[in-house]
């Protein structure tokens, strides 16, 4: 295996980061980030209690006032700072990555990293842009105008599958709104929020806007959720949790908002590019080893197309170099641990019993047989209310249905509680535009699968959750609209009192 980056020392004071610097947790309980190519531990450290929460809140509180109240200008300056500090340490940040997650070193250094930075200069831009409606006479007599107003204390929780972008997409446009924030990043995988608090200080950020704490979702991320000083979630994880959360949230009565699992559709019509389209679903069915809630799932192939679709994914899905994520030339690193492999397979072995595995199916051996290795899998002959088309895997598994007209192709796309995302590949565009319209997703890409960009908005529907991550849309999550509005007539005795007592 090729040498890794070093954590230990980095991170020696602890992985909690409160008010500014790192410590240890409180609980009493440690837990190992596992690197998940080699099943060896690469740091070890004190989880958080809930004392460790109440403090972050209140040091994210703390710093409340003075960043609510900082000039758009002035957050706008810092975000950018922040951007450059992410620039300068993007080869360290990117190993990290790897190492806790077991991505590929190209996918971290040309996706995840670069991604970040730039969701920062976005919203270092669009701090500046924190605007309501223009001022008006609604009534006559008075002047109304909207205000735009940070909301308070943000206790977020981040997943594990993309750690870095995750804090980012969580952080950026809740501070950039002038809010505070306590994070907790998954215990799997805390090492990347804590590098990004870390360039926050470096950048001139204060102390306590940006605070991590590393613990169990039962004990740290419930209390943090629950705080009554918190006053807003945003949480991003798998849809059963999902529901947890919002249990925990709306008994405070907490805003909310939720990006949670997907089932993703690449719906393929009989006049697509086949090639193209067969790209295109090796791409977006493996990225980041399929554990991508927007991954490509559910091929639906229209049938003329569906035998030559199976023959050619399966044989670029053979291509694909399966090894050490910081070897040249790797493709498909491991999966975040063996356990979640496990899961997978277990998908996978179920699935035998019902429909034909083409490709893939099975760990590999050899100098990769301890880590948590899964070969790219496609299946097909499997109905539409089985278990591998209804439930979401996360993993590197493609399954592939046959489809008749249009109409059948889009009710099978809609056919799962989720709507995160979809892809839909025609020639023609008004079969493609309508695909756009009657598709029930959040994004749907056509021709392509997978792009994501700063300036658009990222979010789903149906079980998938609500709100968004990303672009100026965000700020609706993390502002506080107020209508102002001012009497203009100097009139003691207005007209309008007469409808509560006295007369004309």
């Amino acid at each position: 295996m090729t040498n890794r980056f070093q954590v230990t020392d980095r991170f020696a004071d602890g992985a909690q980061y409160i008010g500014g610097r790192l410590r240890a947790g409180t609980s009493g309980r440690e837990h190992s980030v596992i690197d998940p190519a080699t099943g060896k531990s690469v740091y070890t450290y004190a989880l958080a209690s809930t004392a460790d929460v109440d403090e972050a809140v209140a040091a994210a509180k703390a710093a409340f006032p003075a960043w609510a109240g900082a000039t758009p200008g002035e957050r706008s300056d810092a975000l950018h700072r922040l951007a450059g500090v992410l620039a300068e340490w993007a080869e360290d940040i990117a190993r990290v990555e790897s190492l806790q997650c077991g991505k590929p070193l190209k996918l971290t250094t040309e996706f995840d990293v670069p991604g970040t930075i730039d969701n920062t200069a976005f919203f270092a831009g669009a701090a500046r842009h924190l605007q309501g409606q223009s001022a008006a006479e609604y009534t006559g007599d008075h002047t109304s105008y909207v205000r735009r107003e940070p909301i308070g204390v943000v206790g977020s929780i981040a997943p594990w599958n993309y750690p870095l972008q995750m804090a980012a997409w969580k952080i950026l446009p809740a501070i950039a709104a002038g809010n505070t924030i306590v994070l907790k990043p998954a215990e799997l995988t805390p090492l990347t929020s804590l590098m990004f608090a870390q360039a926050a200080k470096e950048a001139g950020i204060p102390d306590g806007v940006i605070n991590i704490v590393s613990g169990s979702g039962r004990v740290v991320g419930e209390h943090l959720v629950g705080h009554s000083d918190v006053v807003m979630t945003s949480f991003t994880g798998s849809t059963p949790v999902g529901k947890r959360v919002a249990e925990v949230a709306t008994a405070t009565v907490k805003r909310l908002h939720l990006e949670l699992g997907g089932k993703a559709p690449f719906l393929v019509f009989d006049d697509a590019d086949l090639e193209a389209a067969a790209q295109g679903a090796v791409a977006a069915s493996l990225i980041n080893s399929g554990q991508d809630c927007t991954a490509a799932t559910r091929a639906y192939v229209q049938r003329p197309l569906f035998d030559a679709f199976v023959a050619r994914v399966a044989e670029l899905m053979e291509t694909v170099r399966v090894g050490d994520p910081f070897a040249p030339g790797t493709d498909l690193g491991p999966l975040v641990s063996h356990r979640h492999r496990d899961s997978v397979a277990g998908f996978v072995e179920r699935a035998r019993g019902y429909a034909t595995v083409v490709t893939g199916g099975e760990a590999p051996g050899g100098e990769l047989e301890n880590g948590a290795y899964y070969r790219p899998t496609l299946i097909t002959g499997a109905a539409q209310d089985s278990e591998v088309v209804q439930s979401e895997i996360f993993g590197p598994v493609l399954v592939a249905l046959p489809f008749d007209g249009d109409d059948e192709g889009i009710r099978l796309a809609n056919d799962t509680p989720y709507g995160l995302a979809a892809s839909a590949w025609s020639r023609d565009v008004y079969r493609a535009n309508r695909a756009t319209r009657e598709i029930k997703a959040g994004c749907v890409w056509v021709n392509d699968h997978i792009p994501i960009i700063s300036e658009m908005p990222h979010g789903g529907a149906k079980a998938s959750g609500y709100g968004k991550d990303m672009s100026m849309y965000s700020f609706e999550e993390y502002t506080q609209v107020k209508h102002v509005m001012f009497d203009n007539t100097a009139v003691a005795a207005k007209d309008w009192h007469r409808t509560i007592f006295g007369d004309r």
